[in-house]
């Protein structure tokens, strides 16, 4: 896919027009990689310093530590590519900790063949997405791996943010009595990557909500919200946030499934392919425990960002049954939601 927007690639694609176990021997090769495609795009003191390791200030004296690893296949889909998910995902889960993301380390893990045209779009989407949640890649790996055993990338990040609330945001916190806000629709990213991976096609487009949850979080926080607990809805979707939730807490939940947006489109690929809505994943979509008092004050911050454009409460907690996840249908009639058994859509994020 050439876009024609996009920066040059500095690397000389016609002599070097896919990654080869020379890029990870550590020489003349891997050098030029790191210098002229890694250091150009991500170009900070930190990594300007070309050391083993980044030291770096905070005035913070509490702060929030996360690590991901991200394998999606395929690399690139609707609204989104592994690179973006790397950043997103690991920002997002920082701001669930009610931190302002800092500084990120990257690790990518290369597959001998992946194209370098490739490699360099995702390099700038990574850039990209940095430049959108205000964080600094500050150190990092390359390593090159064995055609077939690494399916193109792998990308694994470190977070470290600056907390900002002054109250522990965790299950532990979660009560009885609590609001549960989710900040928009259900299942839009695994049935886009899974559109990616089967070639499907939908009358009605789906694209990923793959994006950062940084800025409306912040403003919650900012705006004095009493956030008990947050959880991004990625792997497991929805279904298998609430449960881990409330398992911790010991604590029940009574979802509304009226107030549960799903794309029609996204609904007719789940029932297409026997899927729960609710099992599927999302990449900017989390789940918000938060006094009920304060939920429509919140609700209304929220609706300031696109991202959040259609969140909504869509439950209540309960201290009967811990850690029990019930759903009542507009009939009336009430299901218990469930974990997940075995892997839904493998290769999500």
């Amino acid at each position: 896919m050439n876009d024609p927007e996009l920066p040059a690639c500095p690397l000389p694609i016609d002599r070097y027009p896919m990654v080869t176990m020379a890029h990870g021997g550590g020489g003349r090769v891997m050098n030029q990689l790191i210098t002229e495609l890694l250091l150009t795009a991500f170009d900070n003191p930190h990594l300007a310093a070309q050391h083993d390791g980044a030291v770096v200030s905070l005035p913070a004296d509490r702060l929030a530590l996360t690590t991901d690893s991200f394998v999606v296949s395929p690399l690139e889909f609707a609204g989104g590519s592994i690179g973006q998910l790397a950043v997103y995902g690991t920002a997002n889960d920082l701001a669930m900790c009610g931190a302002r993301p800092r500084f990120l380390t990257l690790s990518l893990i290369l597959e001998e063949g992946l194209p370098i045209p490739t490699l360099w779009r995702e390099v700038l989407a990574i850039k990209r997405a940095c430049e959108v949640v205000s964080v600094h890649v500050v150190t990092g790996d390359t390593k090159v791996v064995e055609r077939g055993k690494g399916d193109g990338m792998f990308i694994n990040t470190s977070g470290v943010g600056e907390l900002l609330s002054a109250w522990a945001i965790g299950p532990s916190a979660v009560r009885p009595g609590d609001a549960v806000i989710v900040t928009g629709d259900l299942g839009r990213h695994g049935i886009a990557v899974l559109a990616a991976r089967e070639g499907l096609s939908f009358d009605s487009p789906i694209v990923s909500d793959c994006g950062s949850l940084v800025a409306p979080i912040l403003a919650l926080l900012e705006a004095g919200i009493e956030l008990h607990c947050m959880r991004d809805l990625t792997r497991g979707g929805l279904a298998s946030a609430l449960n881990e939730v409330c398992l911790v807490s010991r604590t029940s939940l009574e979802l509304d499934e009226t107030q549960l947006r799903v794309d029609s489109a996204v609904r007719s690929a789940c029932e297409l392919y026997g899927l729960d809505p609710l099992h599927v994943a999302n990449e900017g979509r989390c789940a918000i425990w938060l006094p009920a008092g304060d939920a429509s004050r919140a609700l209304e911050i929220l609706a300031g960002f696109e991202i959040c454009r259609g969140a909504s409460v869509v439950g209540a907690v309960r201290d009967s049954g811990p850690g029990i996840v019930t759903a009542r249908s507009a009939y009336g009639t009430s299901r218990i939601v469930d974990l997940l058994s075995g892997e839904q859509l493998p290769r999500i994020c």
